[in-house]
């Protein structure tokens, strides 16, 4: 009965903007557990009857301790993101006339506990590709790829689909795809673009591309298109190698972008276009960062708040 209705949301989420394949995949999966839990829990329901407290207690279900037999809780995001597939859902009944109200608009999103990023300093970014041995051909594309990811604040699969053509040295701008196949102009320094330009001539040219991977920047040993799995690896390795103790990965590097431009006083709303986030609430966690350094320069500098400063 309920799932009848998917193939009219899915057409309705393809016309909706913003929405990764990954977002409309992870709505269709919400949106059947809830109808699993409906079929299971309440099976002489319709999606005209179905009422708040159904919803309800759905909800308990995917926010109480399970037990061993069964899935584990879901975390806070993945509590949100369902929340919010089941809405669109509504949404879309809505505007077909399907339905006269929507039982979700009483269901109150989960409290995300703010969970500061890891980040790398500058110190320990050089301090990484100062380890790297770049004579080889791994420790080129290495190198390469740190100088990139701090250098415009990328996600890895926006660098790794990176191609020559993308890069425009004269403008000192490069074109990323990002989130949602949306198109971003991200500035990068001459230094970097100076690498780019000596790595694809002098290091990328030494490797014969695979079928279909002749435009990509970063390529394997074997010329095909280079994994985010060798990508976390190499982050992995190099940070030991530098002597860096922290969990670290690719996205690592691109929260340190982003702080160090808010602890550098730069305007949230430029942070946020550089990053390529849809909303400014992505780019706020970076002020929470610096609202730490703030205090802890506060507590080491302050004669109030550092004993060794008292007279």
């Amino acid at each position: 009965m309920f799932r009848s209705y998917l193939k009219g949301f899915k057409a309705y989420l393809l016309m909706e903007k913003g929405l990764s394949e990954n977002t409309k995949d992870a709505y269709f999966r919400d949106c059947n557990r809830l109808f699993t839990f409906l079929e299971v829990s309440y099976p002489e329901i319709n999606i005209k009857t179905l009422k708040y407290k159904h919803l309800q207690k759905f909800i308990f279900q995917i926010q109480s301790p399970k037990k061993d037999n069964e899935s584990k809780i879901l975390k806070i995001s993945s509590q949100k993101r369902l929340i919010s597939g089941i809405r669109a859902f509504y949404k879309y009944l809505l505007l077909e006339e399907i339905v006269d109200n929507d039982p979700t608009e009483l269901i109150e999103l989960p409290r995300l506990d703010v969970r500061l990023p890891v980040v790398l300093s500058n110190y320990e970014i050089i301090t990484m590709i100062n380890s790297i041995d770049k004579s080889t051909y791994k420790g080129a594309w290495m190198n390469l790829m740190i100088e990139v990811l701090y250098g415009a604040g990328l996600r890895i699969s926006e660098l790794l689909n990176l191609k020559i053509n993308d890069i425009y040295k004269k403008q000192e701008l490069i074109k990323v795809i990002g989130k949602g196949d949306k198109e971003r102009w991200v500035p990068l320094n001459k230094i970097a673009f100076k690498k780019i330009e000596l790595f694809i001539n002098n290091t990328r040219s030494n490797i014969k591309p695979a079928l279909g991977c002749e435009e990509f920047i970063f390529l394997n040993q074997r010329g095909g298109k280079l994994s985010r799995i060798s990508a976390f690896k190499a982050i992995k390795e190099v940070a030991i190698i530098a002597g860096i103790k922290k969990n670290i990965h690719p996205h690592t590097i691109r929260h340190s972008f982003a702080t160090e431009l808010m602890l550098a006083g730069a305007d949230i709303m430029v942070v946020r276009e550089l990053m390529g986030h849809v909303s400014v609430r992505s780019t706020e966690i970076y002020t929470h960062l610096n609202a730490n350094h703030l205090k802890e320069t506060l507590l080491l500098y302050h004669p109030l708040y550092n004993k060794k400063l008292k007279t």
